[in-house]
């Protein structure tokens, strides 16, 4: 099931139809042709595709009065690995072209500095001569939006902006030039821009803005009532983990009962080697049995981080002292 996160991501190229296009030209430099109008097409693909599977956002851009398509961009958010996608992504993109009779992009779209690299990644169909290479938006890429003027023209990108970065020294500034681009949006998109603004943000950030709404600010968007909950959940795991580091054990025995770490443990290993999988990795038995003997959480958190950019299974534990 898409996380709020991800949902979110989407509604923004859905509510801005050109943000995928400033995206390409602006973020990465990629040409773009001269358009009058940025219209999101029904993304369902179903001629070809099983109708639980479709694109996730087609932005077409126009050209004047005719209304003639001049590019197609098909819009993918990805915020984890998903083996799945590099068989899908060319099927949308040459549906896409088909429809629309006009030359058609990939743009994928990623907050999590981790999954660049694996989006970025050729997908080779088996054609000769036929790869089809993403064109990946990461964190990077994403302007760090600290103008109020700037944020009032292009909310969407501010908000994408405050995703991307929120987290960073930049989160205040992010976050109080976005509140100058409130006033103007409708309701449904204010609750729902500004719920996801302030749940980006680092706790220091997010007390500012807060105390700037003089009011305590409850979040107004179910569905991202659900993202926040489920954060408070993952930061209370994190603070588990912190206080057996520290070795605050005797207050922790209520919340980490033997049982659960080891549940935490088996998951976090199966996690390790799914990912090294899923990138197409061999997996020596070896090297499995080592993984899912691991009885170190921080041990087996290095390795899913490592796992997303080593070439070579056996890579894993190059650094790890192992």
């Amino acid at each position: 099931m898409p996380s709020a996160t991800h949902e979110a991501l989407v509604e923004l190229f859905k509510n801005r139809p050109r943000l995928a296009a400033d995206m390409l030209h602006d973020a990465l430099g990629h040409p773009v042709p001269a358009f009058t109008e940025a219209r999101v097409d029904a993304s369902d693909l179903t001629e070809i595709v099983p109708s639980n599977r479709c694109a996730e956002v087609i932005v077409v851009l126009l050209v004047r009065e005719q209304q003639r398509p001049a590019m197609a961009i098909v819009v993918e958010v990805q915020l984890e690995v998903d083996p799945d996608k590099p068989y899908a992504w060319p099927v949308y993109v040459t549906q896409a072209r088909a429809r629309h009779r006009c030359p058609t992009r990939l743009l994928v779209v990623t907050i999590e500095p981790a999954m660049v690299r694996w989006c970025s990644r050729p997908i080779d169909t088996g054609h000769p001569g036929w790869a089809l290479t993403p064109l990946v938006l990461g964190p990077k890429g994403v302007p760090v939006v600290t103008d109020a003027e700037q944020a009032r023209a292009a909310p969407e990108v501010a908000v994408l902006s405050a995703m991307a970065h929120g987290q960073s020294n930049a989160g205040e500034a992010i976050g109080t030039a976005f509140l100058g681009a409130l006033p103007a949006l409708d309701e449904e998109r204010r609750a729902l821009y500004w719920d996801m603004v302030l749940s980006s943000m680092n706790e220091a950030a997010r007390r500012t803005l807060e105390a700037m709404m003089k009011s305590g600010y409850e979040f107004q968007n179910e569905l991202v009532r659900t993202y926040v909950a489920h954060g408070r959940r993952e930061g209370r795991e994190e603070g588990l983990r912190e206080g057996l580091r520290e070795g605050l054990r005797e207050g922790l025995q209520a919340g980490l009962q033997a049982g659960q770490r080891e549940g935490i443990l088996k998951a976090k290993a199966h996690d390790v080697l799914a990912f090294l999988e899923a990138r197409g990795l061999a997996v020596p038995v070896d090297l499995r049995q080592r993984v899912l003997a691991s009885t170190d959480i921080d041990e087996l958190d290095r390795w899913v981080r490592r796992a997303a950019v080593i070439s070579d299974a056996r890579e894993l534990l190059a650094t790890t002292g192992s």
